[in-house]
């Protein structure tokens, strides 16, 4: 005796859950409805709705990893202008094929404030998650709290393992803070596990010869940027805030109510 389509939609739905394939749970009715009318074959049918469900997994993961990596914002490189920059489009959407990150290189991002470094190393950061690297962005302030935090509790080490495991590590305002030496020694130890194993993306205001500001013993400085500028993307975003630009710009514009 055959059953009811309710039956069997009530046994597929249990099973798609049991077999953890939500969106074929979801969709397949209405899918198995379409073909119905359309006339599509078995197999294809049984293919597309597979194929539903490898998307929204992909997409599932994706979000999964833009929320690890901690982005204050998600700004991609399709939102960045560009052509107020100096910086080139074309570098930048060929370093976001990620091969880079295959060969562990580095890049850094050297510029005045509101030029627009943050913003795309967010873009390569939020490109990396897409193509399922592990990602984690943070300011070289905050990383450096962290560290002195897990070495006051004896824990510094899992700490630095921790940040060594991730694909590609956001290091966001090197620069803006200065940090005590024992804080920039902490950091370095970060720095120095990654070296030629992992990428890292720097931002900072800085040109490398004043990071002396940061990394105040002579040596340690450089052997910082030793280790951040061997085979380094560097990437400078000049002078000219283009954020300053658009906001002068807007405050410019005629007020559409006033007469």
């Amino acid at each position: 005796m055959s059953k009811s389509n309710a039956a069997v939609d009530a046994l597929v739905k249990a099973q798609t859950h049991e077999l953890r394939l939500p969106t074929v749970g979801n969709r397949f009715g209405d899918l198995a409805d379409q073909a119905g009318r359309d006339g599509v074959p078995h197999r294809d049918y049984l293919a597309n709705l597979f194929e539903l469900e490898l998307d929204d997994r992909s997409q599932r993961r994706a979000e999964r990893r833009l929320q690890e990596a901690h982005f204050p914002h998600r700004k991609r490189l399709e939102d960045f202008s560009f052509e107020q920059s100096s910086v080139s489009a074309t570098l930048l959407h060929q370093l976001a094929k990620g091969e880079y990150l295959a060969r562990a290189e580095n890049v850094i991002f050297i510029g005045d404030s509101g030029t627009g470094k943050s913003h795309l190393a967010t873009g390569l950061g939020i490109a990396a998650c897409h193509q399922g690297r592990r990602v984690r962005f943070t300011t070289v302030a905050a990383l450096v709290t962290e560290l002195q935090e897990s070495q006051d509790a004896h824990q510094l080490g899992r700490a630095v393992r921790r940040y060594s495991g991730i694909e590609l590590l956001i290091l966001d305002e090197l620069g803006y803070v200065q940090s005590s030496e024992t804080g920039a020694e902490l950091l370095f130890q970060v720095l120095a596990e990654r070296n030629e194993a992992a990428s890292i993306i720097v931002t900072t205001n800085l040109p490398f010869g004043e990071w002396t500001r940061i990394f105040t013993d002579a040596r340690l400085c450089k052997a910082v940027v030793d280790r951040l500028t061997f085979g380094a993307h560097i990437v400078e975003t000049g002078t000219d805030s283009w954020r300053l630009k658009t906001s002068l710009a807007r405050a410019r514009k005629p007020d559409k109510g006033s007469k």
